[in-house]
């Protein structure tokens, strides 16, 4: 995202600002959803590395952060968890799963608010962004691949069996289909456009009160 700004010659400093900031709020918020609800499950784990708080710097990934600031693709610094430790390790395991995406769908709602009730005034541009990019977070890990939360949740929900082949196939094709996933844009095969922005706008919509954010 950045590196456009950049190589494109039309560098918009209020546009990178707010850019900056809508990533350290989204990623702040769904890792640290994950670490909490971790914690509250009775694993200590995320609590023993610093991990629940609202910190940012906390959950700054060197490379997948910067790839994230840099060109709109990468990732939060993953939360170790040790599922031993919970009382009910599938229930627990799929709610800390879900928490990330559910963190970012609330925190969209809230920033919403100022837009939906028109009193947004010149930060309307910046909390659109911020809104936006939290939907497309909470959207795109809930894709059911590994590594991303979505295949954590659906591995809970499946009968014991069907769950340990599930888990063996993503743990040696998970990366390779997470990577299709995005070269299928590049040949006119939009996937990720259905499955994560569509449903981002839709809900924006709806949060917001209006059709569509207005750099979109």
């Amino acid at each position: 995202m950045l590196i456009n700004q950049l190589l494109s010659g039309n560098f918009d400093p209020a546009f990178i600002l707010s850019w900056l900031v809508a990533v350290t709020i989204a990623l702040t918020v769904h890792e640290f959803a994950h670490a909490k609800v971790a914690d509250m499950a009775g694993d200590a784990t995320p609590r023993a590395m610093g991990r629940v708080t609202l910190n940012p710097l906390a959950h700054y990934d060197p490379i997948g952060t910067t790839m994230i600031l840099l060109l709109a693709m990468g990732w939060g610094k993953p939360v170790q968890i040790n599922p031993t430790n919970f009382g009910h390790p599938r229930r627990d395991g799929a709610l800390v799963s879900l928490a990330g995406a559910g963190a970012n769908i609330i925190t969209a709602a809230v920033f919403a608010i100022p837009l939906r009730f028109g009193f947004a005034g010149e930060y309307a541009s910046p909390l659109s962004l911020i809104v936006l990019l939290n939907l497309f977070l909470a959207f795109f890990n809930l894709i059911p691949i590994s590594p991303l939360d979505g295949s954590h949740i659906l591995e809970a929900m499946l009968p014991y069996e069907k769950a340990r082949d599930y888990a063996i196939f993503m743990s040696r094709y998970g990366m390779v289909l997470l990577v299709s996933l995005f070269a299928a844009g590049f040949v006119g095969l939009p996937v990720l456009w259905g499955v994560v922005v569509i449903p981002s706008v839709l809900l924006y919509s709806l949060l917001t009160g209006g059709l569509l954010p207005p750099f979109f």
